[in-house]
């Protein structure tokens, strides 16, 4: 099983996949579930995880195919084995946040950017968590921050256009993406998820 996990930046994706990876260890054993994230998941990615989080872009697209060599590299040598072998995979972020981020936040058109994503022919998840949470909340969560990167500066009203794409997605793809409500303490959020995974393992 693939499972992703979505948000605006400070939602809470990290600290809840890494608690799912370590429930999944314990209820189905070790090597039976494997964290990843996006970008830059895969073995030597670094320095264009690095390139994507950190520079700036004249071309709109310069980003978006930035982001789509990151994924396809990441499915091939990551995911893809992975779930071949019966892994459930855990990853922070996916092709959802291509679409929520490029055309919500940056203005690219949604029929552009499906025609761009469906040409790299990577897996797709069974199941997306949406970690829902008010802007206010992930700005204060980001502000916590010692180094934020370009994303995480780019302010309020850009993360309102991300989370209303989202949203967006949510409601047009309701057996996939499950809205979570994020807020609250983190063992209260991780009894949200699990819920919504009802009878997924």
């Amino acid at each position: 099983m693939f499972i992703t996990f979505e948000g605006i930046d400070g939602c809470g994706k990290s600290t809840q996949a890494r608690r799912l990876v370590e429930f999944l260890l314990r209820e189905k054993g070790n090597g039976k579930a494997l964290w990843t994230r996006e970008p830059g998941g895969w073995t030597g990615s670094g320095n264009l995880r690095e390139l994507i989080l950190s520079q700036e872009f004249e071309h709109p697209w310069t980003e978006v195919f930035l982001f789509l060599a990151d994924r396809c590299e990441h499915a091939k040598k990551i995911i893809e084995p992975a779930l071949q072998e019966g892994v459930i995979v855990i990853c922070e972020r996916f092709d959802d946040s291509s679409r929520a981020y490029q055309v919500w936040g940056r203005g690219i058109e949604l029929e552009k950017i499906e025609r761009a994503l469906a040409l790299a022919e990577y897996p797709r998840p069974d199941r997306t968590i949406l970690l829902d949470v008010s802007v206010e909340t992930a700005m204060g969560r980001v502000l916590a921050r010692a180094n934020l990167d370009r994303y995480e500066k780019e302010g309020k009203s850009f993360l309102e256009r991300v989370i209303e794409g989202y949203r967006f997605l949510a409601a047009r793809e309701k057996s996939r993406i499950r809205p979570v409500n994020g807020e609250g303490k983190p063992d209260e959020v991780f009894a949200r998820i699990l819920d919504s995974l009802e009878g997924c393992f």
